[in-house]
């Protein structure tokens, strides 16, 4: 059996492009959509599609990005006023109003709810300081993704020259973001009770997402509609361990068309339970032993179309360079990326298997060169005291 396994002490990133394969004997349902896409979560893989590598305008399912980099620039709780310019903007609002007082994660509410476009350009302009410069971030980003038919111009989605992406770089896209615990728990509140303005007060959001209350299992993620993208939207699917992601683009009948489309896949894949390495450790410093064993946190299913095996699976562990000791069993103390042919698809925690107790060292002896000099130093102190 093949096992890659090593040791990252840092972030971990794979950007490979993973190949698309398109499964399932039985037919899939047509659309009404100018392009669709059906992929696993967990691998990428095509389960059905049409038209997905074209470049189309996808309107406000843009913000899934602007909401991903929001959360990961930090500092969420942290209040602030907003730019007064930056919410000036035509469409869909949050609410905002010039003074009012706000902070990061509210904003990420306001634009994946009620698809603020006043909290996106809030969010652009506090990050980066310029809606062109946080553009920039959005296409540094989706280039590390691996979005490679994909413009951002906009936080918002809003028409610009050149904005535009395609279904399946925007199911890559929501596939990241849903890995990150806060985007996943905002997308899928149908409702959200927050506070701002000026001064703060309470208030609640609505998600435009009606898929969440129509069809079960559905955690996520984004509506958009302009004139020129139509109806554009990004959902996530969750039914006995199997995860999917949905994209359609310039689609009129998307409710219905995201719900056909699930009873089909979830017919159409398969579940593969990867075998975990059995000898991960990391190094232990001050304890009995040099190095504590690891065990996962569960044993993750992944959904595939094309029949995984365990040749398909890589393994890194992340953690720091060492432990202190003392360690107890069941300490979280690492975690485990799993990739899939080239792509990281999840990471799990890692805990401590055993206990490891502290050791006092005895003081290292001094050498007698070391101690003629200390001698010699004690000396010479005498005599300027």
């Amino acid at each position: 059996m093949k096992k890659h396994i090593s040791v990252l002490f840092a972030a971990l990133l794979i950007s490979a492009e993973l190949p698309c394969i398109t499964a399932g004997a039985v037919q899939a349902p047509e659309t009404s959509a100018k392009a669709a896409v059906l992929i696993s979560a967990d691998t990428g893989e095509i389960v059905c599609g049409e038209n997905y590598s074209e470049k189309l305008p996808m309107a406000s399912t843009t913000k899934i990005m602007t909401a991903l980099l929001c959360i990961e620039s930090g500092g969420l709780d942290q209040q602030f006023t907003v730019d007064s310019q930056a919410i000036r903007v035509e469409g869909s609002s949050m609410g905002l109003r010039e003074g009012d007082t706000v902070t990061k994660y509210a904003l990420c509410c306001g634009m994946l709810l009620p698809s603020g476009n006043d909290a996106a350009n809030a969010a652009a302009v506090r990050i980066a300081g310029s809606i062109p410069a946080f553009a920039e971030l959005m296409n540094s980003r989706a280039r590390e993704l691996g979005m490679s038919r994909t413009w951002f111009v906009t936080p918002s989605g809003l028409d610009g020259e050149g904005h535009g992406s395609c279904a399946y770089d925007m199911a890559i896209l929501a596939a990241a973001a849903l890995r990150n615990d806060t985007f996943r728990e905002i997308c899928s509140s149908e409702t959200i009770k927050l506070e701002f303005g000026d001064p703060p007060y309470t208030r609640w959001l609505r998600n435009t997402n009606k898929l969440l209350s129509m069809y079960t299992g559905t955690y996520g993620v984004k509506t958009g509609f302009t004139d020129d993208a139509g109806r554009c939207l990004v959902s996530a699917c969750e039914r006995g361990g199997k995860r999917l992601i949905c994209v359609t683009l310039n689609d009129r009948n998307d409710w219905n068309d995201h719900m056909a489309l699930y009873d089909y896949g979830f017919g159409a894949v398969d579940t593969f339970e990867p075998e975990l390495p059995a000898d991960m450790a990391v190094p232990v410093a001050g304890g009995a032993s040099g190095s504590v064993k690891l065990t996962p946190g569960g044993e993750p299913l992944v959904l595939t179309t094309a029949g995984a095996s365990q040749e398909d699976m890589d393994y890194t562990v992340i953690s720091a360079p060492y432990v202190y000791a003392p360690v107890s069993a069941g300490d979280a103390l690492a975690e485990l990326s799993i990739s899939f042919r080239g792509r990281e698809i999840r990471r799990i925690p890692l805990y401590s298997a055993e206990d490891v107790e502290y050791v006092q060292r005895p003081a290292r002896k001094k050498s007698l060169f070391e101690r003629i000099k200390s001698i010699l130093s004690h000396k010479a102190e005498g005599k300027r005291g």
